[in-house]
């Protein structure tokens, strides 16, 4: 049976006592732990609770689930996001340029995954190292694209062996990863360790202004333990000797920060612009998130309400998108295979799994032209262009999409 994790009250950050409630969303199984179809119901559930630090300001999970549990096996690969890779050789493409970087430099990145990012600057002739803690993804990085990667977590202890061994980085990448570690100060000093004295750590991060203000509340999970603004990176940097040389506001995964890291005291303008504004919208008080609540519930109440009427018409309904997304609004509103038939996804290794907590089925993208449901639930609302170019002939031949971020509606 699964330990409950302690409820905590000091922050991960700055130590401070008194975290402050923003918002439970009940107990939750791991977002990302697909059952097999065979395996039993009694899925480990942990409690899913959002807070506020008076101290450093950073919103974060008051329970943390050890990283073993949700990342040692994992089955998310970037690369069967077509919108994911677009915006990894983007990214790829403006460092190169930017740093000038070629065959002398090293670029390195944190939580790899199966080598999205990192094949686009090797296709650039410059030397790479991913740095992965799934040893099944980190497998297919170097079997199908031949991505040197280390299978280990990332932290002030991997950050100074890597430097200790000669190894370090022009630019380290780490996207989607900072919010996931709950050694916060660990993981700064690890890029302060590794970064050369010239070099660049280029995080990205879902903002937690944007979660807030369009009700994104599915991104709360697990494995997100923290939600963060530009104003708590910039305090947490500075105890490591890093600045927040640069900012800039990002639309992946409903609205992100990218934040340039480097060595030194003093943070660059577009940072001190960003903490002023964050200032001026309360972003910084806990009294800015009241209303998250609120807005939170609204979204589960209007769902159940427009499922229960398709439903009583004989209406069918499925759902796109076995996303970490899918199970946390699954499971906050409730839904079984009674209301959602199906889940469809491209990712064939969740294929012929279970949504976590709920026991709809995964099933392949194809079913959703097959079984040509009335209406499917869209999960991943982040990716919605791309999934609605993907299922043209579905929409066309008279099917429908819900949407239910940022409210609930029909597409």
């Amino acid at each position: 049976m699964a330990v409950t994790p302690e409820r905590r009250t000091a922050c991960l950050s700055c130590a401070a006592e008194g975290l402050l409630d923003v918002l439970s969303l009940g107990l939750m199984p791991l977002a990302n732990a697909y059952p097999e179809s065979t395996a039993p119901a009694d899925e480990p559930r942990f409690p899913l609770e959002l807070a506020f630090c008076p101290g450093c300001t950073l919103v974060q999970l008051r329970h943390v689930v050890p990283p073993a549990a949700m990342f040692s096996d994992y089955l998310y690969f970037s690369s069967y996001s077509a919108s994911m890779l677009k915006h990894a050789e983007a990214l790829a493409q403006s460092l190169v340029a930017e740093r000038r970087l070629g065959p002398g430099s090293l670029v390195m990145e944190v939580a790899s995954n199966d080598g999205y990012l990192l094949q686009y600057f090797k296709q650039a002739g410059v030397p790479v190292l991913g740095i992965e803690p799934a040893a099944n993804v980190a497998a297919v990085a170097e079997a199908t694209k031949q991505i040197p990667t280390v299978v280990d977590w990332f932290g002030r202890a991997l950050g100074q062996r890597l430097a200790d061994e000669g190894r370090q980085a022009d630019v380290i990448l780490g996207l989607n990863v900072m919010a996931h570690v709950p050694d916060f100060n660990g993981f700064l000093a690890g890029l302060a360790a590794v970064l050369k004295p010239t070099g660049v750590a280029v995080i990205e991060a879902p903002y937690v202004r944007d979660m807030v203000e369009k009700t994104e509340f599915d991104t709360i999970y697990h494995e997100h333990i923290f939600y963060f603004s530009v104003s708590a990176v910039a305090a947490a940097a500075r105890r490591h000797g890093l600045r927040v040389e640069r900012v800039e506001r990002v639309p992946i995964h409903g609205g992100s920060l990218r934040l340039f890291l480097s060595t030194g005291e003093t943070h660059g303008p577009t940072a001190e612009r960003l903490m002023a504004e964050e200032a001026a919208a309360g972003l910084t008080t806990h009294a800015y998130y009241a209303g998250f609540r609120r807005a939170v519930e609204t979204i589960r109440t209007d769902l159940l309400a427009m499922v229960g009427r398709m439903r009583a018409e004989g209406r069918t309904i499925g759902g796109y998108g076995a996303a970490a997304k899918g199970t946390v609004l699954l499971n906050y509103c409730g839904l079984t295979p009674a209301s959602v038939a199906f889940v469809a996804d491209r990712n064939p290794y969740k294929q012929g799994r279970r949504m976590p907590g709920c026991g709809i089925p995964v099933v392949a993208a194809e079913e959703i032209a097959a079984r040509r449901p009335d209406y499917v639930l869209l999960f991943v609302w982040n990716l919605k262009d791309e999934v609605m170019r993907q299922e043209a002939a579905y929409r066309q031949a008279g099917g429908r999409f819900i949407v239910a971020v940022p409210s609930v509606r029909i597409e």
